[in-house]
C-alpha cells in the first residue's frame, strides 16, 4: 500500500472520530419535576432546541437538623414521584431522548454541602436512609433503560467524612444498575473527590465564577475560561476520564457570570440581562464542545410546558424564550 494511501485513510478515520466525538456530546437540560401530571407533551419543546438528552431530579429531603432522607411523600410534586418519573421517561424514550436520572438532596435554610454530624449514629441514621433513596431509584433506572445514573451531588463534606460509605453505596448501586455512573462534585471541590476511579464520568456542577461585570463581552469570558480549561484537561487525563457538567447555567440578569449562588440571593434586586446570560452559554460552549475530555452536559434547567417552581421566570437559569435559547439551539444542532 503506497504512503498517500496510508495518509489518506489515516486522516478519514482522524476526521471521521472528531466528527463522531461532535455528534457523541451529551447535548443535556435539566428537566424541572412538573407539580401534576402532563397535560400536554413536554418533549417537542425539548427535541425543538436540538437537546438529545434530559436530567430528571427527584428530590429527597433532609431537614435542617434531622438525619434521615425523605422521599416519595405524597405531598411532593408528581414529576417528583415514582409516577411522574416513569412517565417522563416513557415520554423521553418514544422522542429518542436519553436520560441521566439524577436524584439529589436539599436541605431548608442552608446548602447539602454542609451537611455534617458529630456522631457516627446520626451519620449511620442518614446513610442508611440515603441507600433507600438511591438504591430504589437506582432499580428503576436499570428497570427503565436509564443510560446514566448521577448518585450524588454536591456532599462536599459527606463523601469526605465517610468515604467508605459511599465506595460501599457504590458496590451496592453496581449491583443493581447497569448503566454509566457518575456524581455531581461542585465546582471548587472536584478534586477532592475520592472515588472517581470507580465512575464512569468525572461529574461536576460547572458554576465556575468568571466576569464580575454586568455584561461580560464574549472574549474577555473565554479567556476566563482558560485557566479552567487547562486545568481541567489535566485532571481528565489524569483520571483517564471525560468530564461530564452534570449542571452548567447562569440566570438572565445582570452579572450572571460571576458567583451564581449569591446571585440567586438578591434576584429581586438585579435587573433582567437577556444580553449577558446569551454571551456566558455561548462562551461556555465555544470553551469546550471541541474538547474531546469534555463529554457535554445538562443546562440547569428546562420547565416543562412551563410548569414547576413558578413557571419560567424571565430571570430564572432557563433560556425559554430567552436570547439564550439561540445560542442552545445552535451549539445543540452542530454535527
Amino acid at each position: 500500500m503506497s504512503k498517500d494511501r496510508i495518509y489518506s485513510i489515516f486522516f478519514f478515520i482522524f476526521f471521521a472520530c472528531l466528527a463522531l466525538n461532535a455528534q457523541e456530546k451529551i447535548d443535556g437540560l435539566t428537566f424541572v419535576a412538573p407539580p401534576k401530571a402532563f397535560e400536554m407533551n413536554p418533549m417537542p419543546a425539548i427535541t425543538k432546541v436540538k437537546a438529545g438528552w434530559i436530567s430528571i431530579v427527584p428530590f429527597g429531603f433532609t431537614r435542617k437538623n434531622g438525619n434521615t432522607v425523605i422521599f416519595n411523600q405524597e405531598r411532593q410534586w408528581w414529576g417528583e414521584r415514582p409516577e411522574g418519573i416513569k412517565e417522563s421517561i416513557r415520554l423521553a424514550k418514544e422522542a429518542d431522548i436519553k436520560i441521566m436520572l439524577k436524584p439529589q438532596i436539599w436541605m431548608h435554610g442552608t446548602w447539602i454541602g454542609e451537611l455534617n454530624f458529630d456522631n457516627d449514629a446520626d451519620w449511620t441514621s442518614w446513610e442508611q436512609s440515603y441507600s433507600d433513596y438511591i438504591l430504589e431509584l437506582a432499580r428503576l433506572s436499570e428497570e427503565y433503560g436509564v443510560e446514566i445514573f448521577c448518585f450524588g451531588t454536591e456532599l462536599k463534606i459527606a463523601i469526605q467524612e465517610r468515604t467508605a460509605y459511599w465506595n460501599s453505596l457504590i458496590k451496592e448501586i453496581r449491583k443493581v444498575y447497569s448503566g454509566k455512573l457518575t456524581y455531581s462534585s461542585n465546582w471548587d471541590s472536584y478534586e477532592d473527590v475520592p472515588f472517581w476511579d470507580e465512575l464512569d464520568y468525572i461529574g461536576i456542577s460547572a458554576y465556575f465564577p468568571l466576569v464580575d461585570t454586568k455584561t461580560p463581552k464574549p472574549d474577555e469570558l473565554q479567556r476566563r475560561w482558560k485557566p479552567v480549561k487547562k486545568k481541567l484537561s489535566k485532571f481528565s487525563k489524569r483520571n483517564n476520564k471525560q468530564i461530564l457538567f452534570t449542571e452548567f447555567g447562569y440566570m438572565s440578569l445582570d452579572g450572571c457570570a460571576y458567583r451564581a449562588w449569591e446571585l440567586e440571593k438578591k434576584v429581586n434586586q438585579t435587573e433582567i440581562n437577556e444580553i449577558a446570560q446569551a454571551n456566558a452559554l455561548d462562551a461556555l460552549f465555544h470553551t469546550f464542545f471541541e474538547q474531546d475530555y469534555w463529554a457535554g452536559g445538562f443546562l440547569w434547567k428546562w420547565f416543562p410546558n412551563g410548569e414547576g417552581h413558578e413557571g419560567y421566570p424571565a430571570k430564572d437559569y432557563t433560556p425559554q424564550g430567552k436570547l439564550a435559547e439561540t445560542i442552545l439551539k445552535k451549539w445543540y444542532g452542530k454535527e
